[in-house]
């Protein structure tokens, strides 16, 4: 039975790491004028997501860097991509001291277990009350909001993002390997102090070059000049 087990441990830490290697964030940049930021997908339904949510903004502030958040709602999760465009809604009504999207996202975590596909507008209109504001009949009548979250999931399919949360930390002149589904504080920080340490030397991380030469070996592959 043990040879079972760990010949079973063996092949899933494998297919990890194959995963990891499969993934190209070279269009990943962080935000103007930042030295690094942590980079997201994530699905409000998942609860690994919730589980690293956490983790992720107590490590960007410790390093004082941006989190750069995209949606990734799992198509089986019956309320997450609703959660995401509300989240996004709220990206919208954010003022100088609260970042109202960023606090949406942290109450869907916070309550995540109680949260429905039946019961989702509740909590909405709860998490609006608290912070005094009116909702819309219609949080997205064009559909813009929607579209966004979308836009984000197609991203994460391009570039290889299959199980939320995949995290990266990435400079202009290095990316991390990526954490997915699991990560803990340690490990989250020894990311970040790798990229910051590599682009306070000057040094482009071999991980940037790797996926930089995949992303154009794609193009080539599908007859696309790169």
């Amino acid at each position: 039975m043990l040879p079972k087990i760990r010949a079973f441990i063996l092949a899933a830490l494998f297919a990890s790491a194959l995963r990891a290697c499969a993934l190209d964030a070279s269009a990943l940049k962080p935000p103007a004028g930042a030295k690094a930021a942590i980079v997201v997908f994530e699905d409000l339904e998942g609860p690994e997501c919730a589980n690293a949510s956490s983790l992720v903004r107590e490590a960007a502030d410790a390093h004082r860097i941006p989190v750069v958040r995209y949606d990734f709602p799992l198509p089986r999760h019956s309320w997450s991509f609703s959660a995401a465009v509300w989240a996004r809604y709220f990206d919208g009504q954010d003022t100088k001291s609260v970042k109202m999207g960023d606090e949406f996202r942290r109450y869907i975590y916070a309550n995540q277990k109680q949260i429905s596909r039946d019961n989702l507008q509740q909590w909405v209109q709860k998490f609006a009350d608290e912070h005094n504001l009116s909702l819309p009949s219609a949080n997205d009548p064009e559909g813009k909001l929607a579209q966004k979250v979308k836009a984000d999931f197609m991203l994460g399919q391009r570039i290889g993002v299959e199980h939320p949360p995949t995290i990266w930390v990435i400079s202009n002149g290095g990316i991390s390997q990526p954490a997915v589904e699991e990560v803990t504080n340690n490990q989250l920080n020894q990311m970040i102090d790798d990229v910051l340490r590599r682009a306070a030397a000057g040094v482009k991380n071999p991980a940037l070059k790797k996926s930089a030469l995949n992303h154009q070996q794609k193009r080539l592959n599908q007859g696309v000049n790169p």
